[in-house]
């Protein structure tokens, strides 16, 4: 305890454990807790899960029989039901954007939580879904970002949102389909909690996505870049693109969409055109979010990108421009609400420190120039996490970077633990414990409940 109170003294406006009183959002009880389990005036102490206890503002808790989405199909609107015990959250209103900020009903809104792109895919029940959603909402988190897209060939027993057979793609509207994301929707509600979905993923070995497109509409092998660029491709994802946005336009537990995950000119395979540049992606970024936007007013677009800047000549290579990304030029596409940069120095080849910091640096600096909120939307470290990262939330804080999800949570479900890659955040660790605090100095300096 000794050690993590130094690091979590780098972050200001967090009281710690040992205070007479535990301030909003604060932790006031969990396994292995011994500080005061006194709340702040006008909160309560709230058990989230065994580990974690939280004073919650205006606190009281219920169980209900069902959750529920509100999902649009060509008939109307519907609203499909889930049997489920879980916490009642009012998640109501869009989240919006005003200069550098996200805003709810006009006043400040903090995007602060993690990422979980699982739990949509596992075929989770509601019951592990509720807990995987309630290990995130204990710390404080307002956002999750998870997949919106799984393309597979032949089924493999995980949940899947497209299949193909040759050249036709079908959208699974079925239980384990889109009826599943409508749980998970549902139940990331019921813990005050709203979702940023990713529609394609650059990498083919994370549930397909940008390659199977160009695969089996082109040919095995094509050129990955022809993502971005060939007619019937582009046709295809927006046809794909129009299925799942269109289900869920007045659904205020989706924050936002995300055009790709981690869009680059390469992608898992060797193949590219050798005729993909900055222009090529940005190109294509400006087409699809504006398309979104001709279907969908009420939700936020983001491309999802990991916030590559273009400056030629530049020693360190996600500076340079090489990669397909120009973070600046990007943040100024009319049709982007928000920027994104994801943070991964190990497998960079970079130092944690002082890369990780300069990173954060130049992407507020950016986000000033553009007055755009931008969030540090996915980060890891695989060594010193604790204290690494408290050094990258000190400097969130201090250069007013809009917000933050970790990569990524962790849970103890009913068949044993989420998938771990080395950076998942279960509950009760020195990290969760970070997160928690993290969160509560975030919203502070935002002003934001």
């Amino acid at each position: 305890m000794k050690r993590l109170s130094r690091l979590l003294s780098l972050i200001p406006a967090i009281t710690l454990a040992s205070a007479q009183t535990v301030p909003i959002y604060g932790q006031c009880g969990g396994i292995g807790f011994t500080g005061s389990t006194i709340c702040a005036t006008g909160s309560a102490c709230v058990v989230a899960n065994p580990y974690y206890s939280q004073c919650i503002p205006g606190a009281s808790t219920s169980s209900v029989s069902s959750i529920s989405v509100t999902s649009t199909t060509g008939s109307g609107t519907t609203t499909s039901t889930s049997t489920s015990t879980s916490p009642t959250a009012t998640v109501s209103g869009f989240v919006k954007t005003s200069g550098t900020q996200f805003t709810l009903n006009d006043e400040p809104f903090t995007v602060v939580g993690a990422n979980s792109y699982w739990v949509g895919l596992m075929n989770y029940d509601t019951a592990d879904m509720n807990t995987a959603f309630a290990d995130i909402a204990a710390t404080g988190a307002t956002t999750v970002r998870t997949w919106g897209f799984n393309e597979v060939t032949t089924p493999d027993g995980v949940a899947y949102y497209q299949s193909w057979s040759g050249s036709t793609p079908t959208v699974n509207t079925g239980a384990n389909g889109l009826e599943n994301f409508d749980n998970v929707v549902a139940v990331a509600k019921a813990h005050g909690l709203r979702l940023i979905v990713t529609l394609t993923n650059n990498w083919y070995d994370l549930y397909g996505g940008m390659d199977v497109y160009v695969n089996q509409l082109l040919g095995q092998g094509s050129p990955h870049d022809f993502f971005y660029t060939n007619t019937t491709v582009i046709a295809a994802y927006k046809d794909y693109v129009k299925t799942f946005v269109s289900r869920y336009v007045n659904e205020p537990g989706i924050l936002g969409w995300e055009l790709a995950n981690e869009p680059r000119c390469l992608g898992s395979t060797s193949a590219t055109s050798g005729t993909c540049t900055i222009s090529t992606i940005s190109t294509w970024a400006a087409e699809i979010s504006a398309y979104i936007k001709s279907i969908d007013a009420n939700h936020l677009v983001a491309i999802g990108d990991e916030g590559f800047f273009n400056d030629p000549g530049n020693p360190i290579y996600v500076y340079q421009g090489s990669l397909g990304i120009d973070f600046d030029a990007n943040l100024n596409i009319s049709t982007l609400d928000f920027g994104t940069l994801h943070l991964y120095p190990d497998s960079w080849g970079e130092p944690a420190n002082p890369f990780g910091t300069q990173w954060i640096e130049d992407h507020a600096t950016a986000m000033l120039a553009s007055n755009k909120p931008v969030i540090l939307e996915e980060f890891g470290s695989t060594s010193n996490q604790s204290a690494v990262y408290a050094t990258w939330y000190s400097t969130v804080l201090s250069t007013g970077l809009t917000g933050d999800l970790i990569w990524q949570a962790g849970s103890d479900l009913t068949n044993g633990p989420t998938p771990n890659d080395g950076y998942a955040v279960y509950p009760g660790s020195d990290v969760y414990v970070l997160d928690t605090q993290h969160a509560a100095a975030l919203k502070a300096r935002d002003g934001s409940a």
